[in-house]
């Protein structure tokens, strides 16, 4: 931690010097303001005079040479004047510029050219940077008018209005404003602060310290960026007395950090058996639901195998039925085809009986004995002649178990 308050100050140096200062500083302090070495002056005006007797002599003595000198000096008078003229400002500076003394404005950034000797700048100002800041105060009092080791104040600001910082105040003057308003807003915060609480100032919030601080130095052109408290030491008796209190504070931190890691250890360990109860819950919830899936699969197929039996029976008792009608209608077609056939039949016999009649009356007719008719004279009774023919035959035809009336006239 630094021990010594930063340092502000303003430099005299050369152009080529203006860059190094402002962004290193010169030996450890802070350089936000250079004031430039004027280079220019009335030198020139020699050269101008010398050309003005070189043309004198070309015109009363009509010299060509003295004419051509006059012009070359001159010619040399200008580039001496031109190059004296420029001012070049850094990019992230600005310059002020005066005449006569008198301030009357602001270079900004670039190449300027200044004809006139009495026209200058008068300094050459940081407007960009926001240049750190660090203020170790010393026996700072507490609520308790504990005097504190140190604290350390640490911000950063940057110049706004380069006129008004140089014009007002300057870079040195600037410095001493600076600590005194640093040491003010600390030892006010500080006596707001109990010593045992000090340590919380390290980091805490110093948001009014800055905007008491751009109050202070805002009409010094100087506005205030950032700021905070990176350190605080108390005094050293205080300090062991602290660390007694911090040894006693960490171990029951300790115990109560190991007190809540066991309770942790044990609602996890809790969790962790619910978490397998749920887990075992949910198994067995599975599985019953697989056993009732199991149970209704085996029921459905214990149904369709029921309902398949009883289709098979069905079809079974629709193909005997229409096995037996088929086989009763057929046996039906065949009694009729029968019947038919009987009555076919019963008229071929017939008529094969009437042609069997026929063919046996034939028969007979043709083996029949002759009747012998003999013929007598009308009046006149039976002749002797057919009485003995008569007697003839009928042994015979007895003999043969036929007889046929004899037929007469």
């Amino acid at each position: 931690m630094s021990r010594e308050f930063s340092k502000i100050k303003e430099s005299l140096a050369a152009w080529s010097d203006i860059r190094q200062l402002l962004r290193g500083g010169e030996q450890g302090q802070l350089v936000p303001v250079v004031i430039p070495k004027d280079r220019r002056g009335f030198a020139w005006m020699t050269l101008v005079f010398l050309a003005l007797y070189f043309a004198g002599m070309a015109v009363f003595a009509g010299e060509l040479l003295a004419a051509l000198a006059a012009v070359a000096v001159l010619l040399v008078a200008m580039v001496w004047m031109w190059r004296r003229a420029i001012i070049e400002i850094e990019e992230g500076t600005t310059g002020v510029r005066s005449r006569w003394g008198a301030i009357t404005g602001t270079l900004p950034p670039g190449r300027h050219y200044l004809w006139l000797p009495w026209d200058r700048v008068d300094a050459v100002v940081d407007t960009s940077t926001e240049i750190p800041y660090s203020a170790p105060i010393g026996a700072c009092p507490t609520a308790e008018n504990v005097p504190l080791k140190s604290i350390e104040f640490f911000l950063k600001f940057r110049i706004v209005d380069p006129v008004a910082f140089v014009r007002t105040i300057g870079a040195g003057n600037f410095d001493l404003v600076l600590s005194s308003a640093v040491q003010d807003a600390i030892r006010q915060r500080s006596r707001r602060v109990n010593t045992e609480r000090a340590y919380d100032l390290r980091g805490s919030d110093v948001g009014d310290m800055q905007e008491a601080l751009n109050r202070q130095l805002g009409r010094y052109g100087v506005r205030i960026t950032g700021a905070n408290i990176p350190d605080v030491q108390l005094p050293d008796q205080y300090q062991q007395h602290l660390a007694t209190r911090e040894k006693v504070a960490k171990e029951l931190s300790a115990y109560e950090r190991e007190w809540e890691l066991t309770r942790k250890r044990r609602i996890d360990t809790l969790l962790m058996e619910i978490e397998r109860s749920k887990k075992t819950r949910d198994a067995r919830v599975v599985e019953v639901k697989a056993a009732h899936n199991t149970a209704r699969k085996d029921v459905a197929r214990m149904l369709e195998e029921q309902e398949t039996e009883a289709q098979r029976v069905r079809w079974e008792i629709e193909a005997r039925g229409r096995a037996e009608l088929t086989s009763a209608e057929n046996e039906a077609k065949a009694l009729r085809r029968l019947a038919d056939s009987y009555r076919d039949n019963r008229a071929v016999l017939q008529y094969e009986l009437a042609r069997r009649r026929l063919d046996v009356g034939a028969k007979l007719a043709e083996n029949a004995p002759q009747p012998l008719v003999v013929r007598t004279a009308a009046g006149q009774g039976d002749s002797a002649l057919s009485t003995l023919l008569l007697a003839q035959l009928l042994p015979r035809i007895a003999g043969n178990g036929q007889a046929n009336p004899p037929v007469g006239q």
